[in-house]
């Protein structure tokens, strides 16, 4: 797991302002109030969700702009199978037309694209397809983005302890090798650095089984807005907020400055 890295604090302790810090590497976003969005509309819960997707184009353009170099979206968590089937098979839908319809797009913008989660639980057509769209935009130098499907927090913790735990049993380990480094590597994030800043949207305040080892020290950012409704400027205020912010990772702030002198 690669270490935070801390901010650039100022000589006179003041909080750093959004033009004297970097945006948040990696942000991530739980994507929450399509259904709430839909009914307040007297429509159906997949049109809440067909005009998430639009909101989800916004921010990916955005966050690019902005130099985000990782955004993670909660997409489908590991227990939203207990939603009602009609909805559940509208989310496979539309999660097999955006891997058809919007990777081209991804890829003609430099955007590299993984999925995390146990993809077995997915339909063949988009176990294949999600293949297909990480292969395309492999070697791609742009903005990691990160798509959490059939994804929960601990599970991915649970899944790393028994792959550890059988290396142990295998002989392959000794538990004295385990630390955190080891569990980080055995983790389906792997692949992606610490999380910086995470949003909610919808005006709950959780995280939802989501990213639980990766956000250890990630800032919080709530949102009212229901999921539909976030747009670029929304994550504009957002990533303003976290420039604003002083993150000390267990340190005092005297410690910090001193660094930073």
């Amino acid at each position: 797991m690669t270490s935070p890295q801390l901010p650039q604090a100022q000589q006179d302790g003041t909080p750093p302002s959004r033009s004297e810090e970097a945006p948040p590497s990696h942000v991530a976003i739980i994507m929450d109030g399509n259904n709430r969005w839909a009914r307040a509309r007297g429509l159906s819960g997949v049109r809440g969700h067909r005009a998430g997707v639009e909101a989800v184009r916004a921010v990916i353009e955005r966050a690019a702009q902005r130099g985000v170099q990782t955004l993670s979206l909660f997409a489908f968590s590991s227990e939203n199978w207990k939603r009602p089937a009609a909805e559940v098979n509208a989310l496979m839908e539309l999660f097999l037309m955006a891997l058809k319809r919007e990777v081209k797009k991804l890829n003609d913008r430099n955007i590299r694209l993984s999925i995390i989660g146990e993809q077995r639980g997915f339909s063949y057509a988009i176990q294949k397809h999600i293949q297909r769209a990480e292969s395309l935009t492999a070697e791609n130098t742009g903005m990691h983005l990160v798509i959490a499907a059939n994804y929960g927090g601990q599970w991915d913790l649970a899944r790393a302890a028994r792959q550890l735990a059988e290396q142990v049993a295998a002989g392959e380990l000794v538990a004295s090798d385990i630390d955190e480094a080891r569990l980080d590597a055995a983790m389906n994030t792997h692949n992606v650095p610490p999380v910086d800043l995470c949003i909610r949207t919808s005006g709950e305040q959780r995280l939802s089984n989501f990213m639980l080892w990766q956000l250890a020290y990630a800032e919080l950012h709530f949102s009212p807005l229901l999921w539909p409704d976030f747009n670029g400027a929304a994550l504009d205020e957002a990533l303003d907020d976290f420039c604003l912010r002083r993150r000390r990772f267990g340190m005092t702030d005297a410690q910090i400055e001193a660094q930073g002198a």
